[in-house]
């Protein structure tokens, strides 16, 4: 009872710092975003401005795609890599826990340029070449999300249980470890996305136009239509992640009554 009672300032505290950190600035940026011309009244007019400037879907679409090939690329290499190193390959976790740390170690100047050279020609001239830029910068994260998330479920039981049933490799990842490591599996997804559809600095540096990019040069043009502009990436980013967690929550039950 003595620690249920301690626990109630600590939760009052905290709701009113994430209050105020979070829930103040969203609601003062968006009430300027709502402001009329010359900053009297309020109207639609900066989302107007928005949505009709040049360059505001091809950017936004080119940001959406890019981060969707990217979380999916990320999840087909690492949870393979990480099933196998919480498996059989225990020797091998310090290496490849240290080339996934190496991201946030080597700038980001060095990564573009010298990373976009050594990358075939077919994918020097194109805008997915930003997807692998965008898996290796999301290594980090997603290393360790999938790491503890595997940790925390008896793999190796899992695994003799579904090859003695005869079921394939392919078959037993899909079926039985990723709906046992769902939570790891929509954090790194999470992650990958939202990396990919705010990295600015690797899509400056290549001269590619993502929604990041077309953002910094709009927002020179109209002070509030900026505001609009931030207000609705962050609405947007949390529309989109919820999205995604209910889909992948959907995908997850649906293969579990499959199975």
């Amino acid at each position: 009872m003595k620690r249920l009672s301690l626990k109630w300032p600590l939760i009052v505290i905290s709701s009113a710092l994430a209050f105020i950190i979070f829930v103040v600035p969203l609601y003062g940026a968006s009430v300027y975003s709502f402001k009329g011309m010359g900053g009297k009244g309020h109207s639609w007019v900066n989302y107007q401005w928005l949505i009709h400037a040049d360059g505001f879907y091809p950017s936004l679409f080119t940001s959406l795609k890019l981060a969707v090939l990217a979380g999916i690329l990320n999840l087909l290499l690492m949870v393979p890599t990480m099933v196998y190193l919480n498996l059989k390959g225990q020797r091998f976790k310090p290496f490849v826990d240290f080339l996934c740390i190496l991201p946030l170690i080597i700038p980001v100047v060095s990564l573009a340029i010298g990373a976009q050279v050594a990358m075939p020609e077919f994918l020097q001239n194109t805008e997915y070449e930003l997807v692998f830029f965008f898996v290796i910068i999301a290594l980090p994260y997603t290393y360790r999300a999938l790491d503890t998330s595997l940790q925390t479920v008896a793999l190796k039981t899992l695994v003799e249980a579904s090859r003695s049933l005869g079921a394939s490799w392919t078959r037993t990842i899909i079926r039985v470890i990723v709906p046992a490591i769902r939570s790891g599996i929509t954090g790194a997804l999470f992650l990958t996305f939202a990396l990919s559809i705010g990295e600015y600095t690797i899509t400056s540096l290549l001269h590619w136009e993502t929604f990041p990019t077309w953002t910094v040069v709009a927002a020179q043009q109209n002070i509030l239509g900026a505001i609009a502009i931030s207000v609705f990436s962050f609405v947007g980013a949390i529309v989109l992640l919820t999205a995604i967690a209910l889909f992948s929550k959907k995908r997850v039950q649906r293969v579990e009554v499959e199975a």
